[in-house]
């Protein structure tokens, strides 16, 4: 174990899929909606539409093609454009709204929450997510997630990979970039907290994108720790801390 997991005194948390599994809780939704509403929609398809539109809407707040844009607005943006897509009919706007606000209702992968719990005890554990404060505070309430804090790109204006947001992060927390862990199953997103000093743990989520599809599981030596899920990652800065 690197010595300098010694100085960290925080962890950040991306929160799409690396806490909460958003494909599988946006396909029972979808499911539940469409019993209740007689809709013929492969939900699976769907969530995963709505998931690539995630990225390209960021890109355009991060260019200045759009100002400022909360997530639950992209989100909304996207949504209206699925809804005529799937040839989806018949929600009134209440409806809608609560379709877009499946996301505040994610549910947590099954380790999450016993394992930020054994991590709160020695470090401050906190979101670091590119969700809006209002999603972001409610999913914890939904899903029972023990944060001590609830960080988000809203608060910088900047979305993730923008360094804003990593340095922001830290500054907000009180502490120096090196003292801080960003901790993520996506390796883009510790690479870019990496670039600004923070140290990184990588968790795999093999089946954050479903079953049968490939996930990029290897350990890189360039993150500080590699863990299989929240236990391990939660052993393995204990034994750092010895």
């Amino acid at each position: 174990m690197r010595p300098a997991l010694r100085a960290v005194k925080a962890l950040v948390f991306d929160v799409f899929g690396t806490v909460v599994d958003w494909r599988g809780s946006l396909i029972a939704e979808g499911r539940r909606l469409g019993r209740a509403k007689r809709l013929d929609v492969d939900w699976a398809a769907f969530a995963d539409g709505w998931r690539a539109g995630y990225r390209p809407a960021m890109a355009r707040v991060r260019a200045g093609a759009l100002g400022w844009t909360s997530i639950d607005a992209l989100h909304r943006m996207i949504l209206d454009e699925l809804l005529v897509r799937f040839s989806i009919t018949g929600l009134s706007e209440a409806e809608i709204d609560h379709l877009n606000r499946v996301w505040h209702r994610l549910k947590p992968w099954p380790d999450a929450r016993a394992g930020l719990r054994r991590l709160k005890r020695d470090y401050v554990i906190a979101t670091l997510s590119n969700g809006n404060v209002a999603l972001l505070t409610n999913m914890a309430k939904h899903a029972g997630l023990p944060w001590d804090c609830v960080l988000s790109a809203e608060l910088f204006q900047h979305y993730k990979p923008d360094p804003e947001t990593y340095l922001g992060a830290a500054r907000i927390l009180g502490l120096a970039p090196h003292e801080v862990m960003m901790v993520a199953a996506h390796k883009d997103d510790l690479r870019a907290a990496r670039a600004c000093g923070l140290r990184t743990g990588f968790v795999v989520r093999p089946l954050e994108r479903g079953p049968g599809v490939r996930v990029d599981r290897r350990p890189e030596k360039d993150f500080d720790v590699n863990a299989r899920e929240f236990n391990d990652l939660a052993t393995k800065m204990a034994r750092a801390r010895s």
